[in-house]
């Protein structure tokens, strides 16, 4: 192991154990926070944060690794969230223990996930480039159409989904244990990133990205991109599962709107916020976005907001123009992300990634 990596192994266990310990403390920011670090409103949003980093994180490893563009993600994050409050529904009252019955929940909806991304992904990867976008599209479609039918008084419909708490574990159930549902959070961000980290440096993680860089050279030196790329698609989209049902427990319930195409745009824009290039970009990008529209949509309805001129307070008080404008000043402005921020402050680089130094105007 070189020293750089040992630098960034002992960084990354220090800030797991920061967050960790967060809720301990009484850490206020206004503006950014609710509260208090250590109150249940905050910590719930933070988890929130976490939860979609951990998305995120997974999107980026299909997107920014194997180079797939899919408009259908939100449909396996969904498939978690659904699949266990429909799992455990479907228990209702049993002899069996609670903690089976969660666990076989937790087991049995894994298992739906990967049957769901192998479908989806044999299909979808039959095709390339826009038109495999496409294809993920019109399972999102389906999909959102599938929830929003209410089929058997499954889904709830518009309405959304309810946890059924009789089979979950009482210490994550209820606005006293957010702390443990914090840390829920937390872990699942872990696993996803270990999981993450070890695809990247796996042998199919390499040759993902050469896939991303040349498809046609690996096939010429044998290599199948057809496997390699369905194999980064289902391992994503179990993680993006897994996000969900983490979703579920800490909402106590699921609504409609996470199946929809647009919430896997807004994975788009927190990925390309972060930086594609590095996986960390992805967990700051899904933080950030979630703490400004948090905190966004507060400030929109302020009286601050309210008492400026028309001019201001008509664009102020959309929270999405604002993201909107913030999205297109990094693209703009940081090509790599706030990822890249660090690397162009260390260079001096003033320029466009792409321009070479001596690049004149025509």
């Amino acid at each position: 192991m070189t020293a750089k990596s040992l630098r960034l192994l002992v960084g990354g266990i220090l800030l797991v154990v920061v967050l960790a310990v967060l809720p301990l403390f009484a850490i206020d920011i206004p503006g950014v926070l609710p509260g208090p670090t250590y109150t249940p409103g905050t910590l719930q949003l933070l988890a929130f944060a976490l939860l979609i980093a951990a998305l995120a994180l997974s999107y980026r490893m299909m997107f920014g690794l194997a180079g797939l563009l899919s408009f259908g993600h939100a449909l396996f994050f969904a498939a978690g969230a659904y699949g266990l409050g429909m799992t455990l529904e479907a228990f209702g009252p049993s002899d069996w223990p609670s903690p089976v019955v969660f666990i076989l929940s937790i087991g049995i909806t894994l298992v739906l996930g990967l049957v769901l991304a192998a479908t989806v992904g044999s299909l979808a990867l039959r095709v390339t480039g826009i038109s495999f976008a496409m294809v993920t599209l019109a399972f999102a479609q389906a999909g959102s159409v599938l929830i929003r039918r209410n089929p058997g008084s499954a889904t709830g419909g518009d309405e959304g989904l309810s946890l059924d708490t009789a089979h979950v574990p009482t210490e994550l159930v209820g606005v006293v244990d957010t702390r443990n549902l914090y840390w829920m959070a937390l872990g699942i961000l872990v696993v996803v990133y270990l999981v993450v980290l070890w695809v990247e440096k796996s042998r199919a993680g390499h040759v993902a990205e050469a896939i991303r860089e040349n498809e046609l050279r690996v096939r010429v030196i044998g290599q199948r991109p057809y496997d390699v790329k369905l194999l980064v698609f289902i391992v994503a989209s179990v993680l993006a599962a897994v996000a969900g049902m983490g979703y579920l427990l800490l909402q106590s319930g699921a609504a409609p709107r996470i199946a929809t195409a647009d919430f896997t745009l807004t994975l788009l824009v927190i990925v390309v916020l972060g930086g594609v290039g590095a996986r960390w970009g992805a967990i700051v990008g899904g933080i950030v976005y979630t703490l400004l529209d948090q905190r966004l949509t507060a400030l929109a309805g302020s009286d601050a907001i309210a008492a400026l001129p028309d001019v201001l307070r008509v664009p102020l008080s959309e929270p999405l123009f604002i993201l909107g404008t913030l999205f297109v000043l990094v693209v703009l402005f940081l090509p790599g992300g706030i990822a890249g921020l660090p690397g162009r402050i260390a260079t001096g680089r003033k320029q466009h990634p792409v321009e070479p130094e001596e690049a004149v105007d025509a």
